[in-house]
């Protein structure tokens, strides 16, 4: 699934160009749930706005989903569907947080206010973990099951190109690099290599 809040750039449409992101891995493979962001060059970011409405649900002793990507400024709820009880929390530098025991069917949440990548967890379920990439650019998309992240309104400029997943095997779980969007639509194809996943987690990167 590509999420997508560079419709929230109030571009000219005679501008507005596509730019399609194809991610593989070193086998070759789509990459998909890869974090593509487009950051202008010498430019301020098209600033997004937060979402409503969003939720990481704990269910079946997991969080759904893994991994989440929302605008800075985003309340994002955790209701338990579990029939016990969770303890969310998070150490990250942009946002440490604490969502002591809560039971089935109640409902806590956090206001993502920075920028960043956040690692959630359960402190009761070490099995439990989760990532939310709190984007500052409505230029931000997430992979397809075909690798794909579609920018459907840049403009004509320089821009770096920025991938995370939580498994991609560079500093940081980044990487970055140089693109130009043309006056026509355009493609950029990148390859990434990823580590191996904790036994707990997703398998499938």
């Amino acid at each position: 699934m590509t999420i997508l809040f560079a419709s929230l750039l109030p571009v000219p449409l005679a501008q507005a160009r596509i730019l399609t992101v194809r991610v593989t891995d070193a086998s070759g493979k789509p990459a998909r749930d890869v974090i593509v962001t487009l950051r202008p060059q010498g430019k301020p970011n098209p600033v997004p706005r937060p979402v409503t409405g969003y939720r990481i649900d704990q269910k079946d002793t997991q969080f759904h989903p893994f991994i989440s990507v929302v605008p800075v400024g985003t309340n994002v709820s955790f209701p338990n569907l579990d029939p016990f009880k969770h303890h969310v929390y998070s150490f990250s530098p942009a946002k440490r947080f604490e969502l002591k025991l809560f039971a089935r069917d109640q409902t806590r949440s956090v206001t993502f206010d920075k920028p960043g990548i956040i690692a959630v967890g359960c402190n009761i379920h070490d099995s439990m973990s989760a990532f939310i990439y709190v984007t500052d650019t409505a230029l931000t998309a997430r992979t397809d099951a075909q690798g794909r992240a579609i920018f459907d309104d840049v403009q004509a400029l320089p821009y770096t190109l920025g991938l995370w997943h939580p498994y991609l095997s560079a500093q940081g779980n980044s990487v970055t690099r140089p693109v130009q969007a043309g006056t026509s639509d355009s493609n950029e194809s990148i390859a990434i290599r990823f580590r191996a996943a904790p036994m707990h987690n997703m398998s499938s990167y």
